[in-house]
């Protein structure tokens, strides 16, 4: 991975969009969603409730990240769907590391898929 995607990787609240493989149609399926890195880890999180994107990617984790701002890039990537409470509680604290805790939304509900890219095959 270049210089350049790993910079455009460092932010919060970064929108992207991914392309999962639908659970049921086997299409290919891309939303807008946004990252987060947190602690230099990609997080792709949202609000609370059913998510179709989140379904697709515990049926098939394979999908592909797309930076679309000033870096422009394919990243393919395995999603690990994170269940643990303690591991998404401490997610979601280190994301507002700073802020007013009071502020800080809770961790229960949310889903949360960490990023691991396949680095040899990112396209640009």
């Amino acid at each position: 991975m270049d210089d350049r995607i790993k910079n455009a990787l460092q932010g919060r609240d970064v929108v992207i969009d991914i392309t999962t493989i639908g659970r049921r149609s086997g299409a290919p399926r891309r939303i807008e969603i946004w990252f987060h890195n947190i602690d230099g880890r990609i997080i792709i999180t949202g609000k609370p409730g059913r998510r179709n994107w989140l379904a697709n990617l515990i049926a098939n984790p394979e999908f592909t990240m797309h930076l679309k701002g000033a870096v422009q890039a394919d990243l393919p990537a395995t999603a690990r769907v994170i269940t643990d409470p303690e591991e998404r509680d401490a997610l979601m604290t280190a994301r507002f590391r700073g802020r007013d805790s009071s502020d800080e939304p809770p961790a229960e509900g949310r889903p949360f898929v960490e990023v691991l890219f396949h680095e040899a095959e990112t396209t640009e």
